[in-house]
């Protein structure tokens, strides 16, 4: 078989999915101008312990529950940060205190999904496509809400941060995936003239896949030129950060403020499954939380003025058992919390319908309910922060939400 047959045997068989670097892919695209108006979705992948994230320390039965992972009222070694006197922040996330007291934190409790899987594969599908129950769908919401937006896409207009482009970004529309870590933002053997020369060539005359490639050669070269301005300015001549979120989050910033065609941003962390030895104050769960607080704060500083005009959601495919296990750990559970900052969140609050942790108010006698569909959450972003209209919101969230608590999670709106 010829090499050129065999690429484009290659790409066919792959989605139209065209490499621009060992770090970097792009998906074809439809064309759809970036406005001002940003939003960060970050996935906790393994379903986190959202009751020990946002606490409801003052509900007898939240302490009656967890014996052994409970946490402890205000003021006690390792308690929970006082946010409202009924609910509290879990300690490892300090550095996130200051954005509540600035009312530019917000959560939503007794959130998730509608569905009763509690399959971590399906859940995380539902999410990302924001069709629950459904599997066959085609694309992401954000491929969908990046379709619906107005204007003009470029191929950085939408970003993954991660090893491979998720399903909330597969779509019609391009979408750029970066490798997590310095490696995203390194030079490859296609930044060498002749071997990025001999590429074009071989694909110039395809009408299929010439525009593709020039699409994502045009991401990397666009992501490269962002990321460089800063670092070789304030860094050992552009030498790589280390790993970790707090790193990937600086970058991050780094990268929006350096291109402002950067509109919509996608990362995912895992090690949120905690069937076993979770800890309450201290442990595995505080161990994962305390650099996830760090990188949130990083990303809501190192985008100076941008945070004015960004929306960052944390969401996870669903929550764990209200009572602890045999482990010291919890099990695949339903309600959880989603997590809004931003500049113009009308933080400060604890949004939901929420029920308490009574018995009878549980969802199958063992689990937090959803009494706040995610959907309604992600369509409140999309109309109040993007001004999306109501055919736009019904181009991306195909199935209204069941469930939906009425607040605001915006200033001024």
């Amino acid at each position: 078989m010829k090499r050129r047959h065999f690429l484009h045997t290659l790409m066919m068989g792959s989605g139209l999915l065209l490499p621009v670097s060992p770090t970097i892919w792009a998906a074809s695209s439809n064309t759809a101008v970036p406005s001002g108006k940003k939003v960060i979705v970050i996935m906790l992948r393994g379903a986190v312990d959202g009751l020990n994230v946002v606490v409801p320390y003052a509900d007898r039965d939240y302490q009656q529950a967890r014996p052994g992972i409970a946490l402890k009222a205000p003021g006690q070694d390792n308690g929970v940060l006082d946010l409202d006197g009924y609910f509290g922040l879990h300690p490892a996330l300090a550095d996130l205190r200051s954005l509540w007291d600035e009312k530019k934190l917000a959560f939503v409790h007794a959130s998730g999904s509608p569905d009763i899987t509690r399959s971590h594969f399906d859940a995380q599908d539902y999410m990302e496509s924001a069709t629950p129950g459904k599997k066959n769908t085609p694309d992401g919401w954000l491929n969908r809400l990046l379709t619906s937006l107005p204007g003009s896409t470029t191929p950085t207009r939408a970003i993954s941060i991660g090893a491979t482009m998720p399903r909330i970004l597969s779509g019609q529309a391009i979408a750029t995936n970066i490798a997590s870590g310095a490696a995203g933002t390194r030079a490859n053997v296609l930044d060498q003239p002749k071997v990025g020369s001999a590429f074009s060539q071989l694909y110039e005359n395809n009408s299929r896949y010439a525009k593709t490639y020039q699409e994502a050669r045009s991401a990397h070269q666009e992501v490269m030129s962002a990321a460089m301005q800063n670092e070789q300015q304030i860094a050992d001549g552009g030498a790589p950060l280390p790993n970790g979120f707090p790193d990937d989050s600086t970058r991050v910033a780094t990268l929006m403020r350096n291109d402002p065609n950067i509109q919509l941003v996608f990362m995912a962390l895992g090690g949120w499954d905690t069937h076993a030895n979770q800890g309450a104050g201290t442990g595995q769960l505080a161990n994962r939380l305390a650099p996830l607080g760090q990188g949130l704060a990083n990303l809501s500083k190192r985008l100076g003025p941008l945070f004015d005009d960004t929306t960052i959601i944390v969401m996870s495919e669903f929550g764990r058992t209200v009572r602890q296990n045999g482990n010291g750990g919890t099990d695949h559970g339903h309600g959880n919390v989603m997590w809004l900052l931003g500049g113009k969140i009308a933080g400060g609050k604890v949004y939901g319908d929420w029920r308490g942790l009574a018995r009878d108010q549980l969802y199958e006698g063992r689990d937090l309910a959803v009494s706040t569909d995610f959907r309604s959450v992600l369509m409140q972003v999309c109309e109040q922060h993007l001004a999306l209209d109501d055919r736009q919101l019904q181009q991306v969230f195909p199935q209204l939400p069941s469930l939906h608590s009425r607040f605001n999670l915006y200033r001024n709106t």
